[in-house]
């Protein structure tokens, strides 16, 4: 059993920066891949970004590449997401989630990928 709990929302300008934060629990959390979703109120669940197991590779949606980096610190058990130059567009509820696999394959951004899902944290960017 995997548990996932975000953290790091909150509200933020426009323009501005936030980094979420996303602690697993478990022994096997340097053996998956890891990734972010979020979900805007009345949109589905959309992929923004995924890391692999070792944090050499990285895949990104494209509204947020060149904005939203992710990484990972296997030691602490935790992923990031670092969010800059945020628009009110990015405003949604931010999930982390457990890949079944270590490496991204080729559909590391379909939610069945992920097995497991935290709780969510709401980012709001105003204008």
């Amino acid at each position: 059993q995997v548990q996932l709990v975000e953290s790091g929302g909150g509200l933020v300008q426009a323009g501005g920066s936030l980094r979420l934060s996303c602690a697993a629990s478990g022994r096997t959390f340097s053996s998956f891949a890891m990734g972010w979703f979020r979900q805007a109120p009345g949109k589905e669940r959309e992929f923004v970004a995924a890391i692999s197991s070792s944090g050499g590779d990285t895949g990104y949606a494209d509204s947020v590449k060149a904005r939203f980096s992710i990484s990972r610190d296997n030691a602490k058990n935790t992923v990031y997401l670092q969010m800059n130059n945020l628009k009110p567009e990015d405003t949604a509820v931010y999930y982390c989630a457990k890949n079944r696999y270590q490496l991204l394959g080729g559909s590391y951004y379909s939610l069945d990928q992920y097995n497991y899902w935290g709780q969510g944290t709401q980012v709001t960017v105003s204008s």
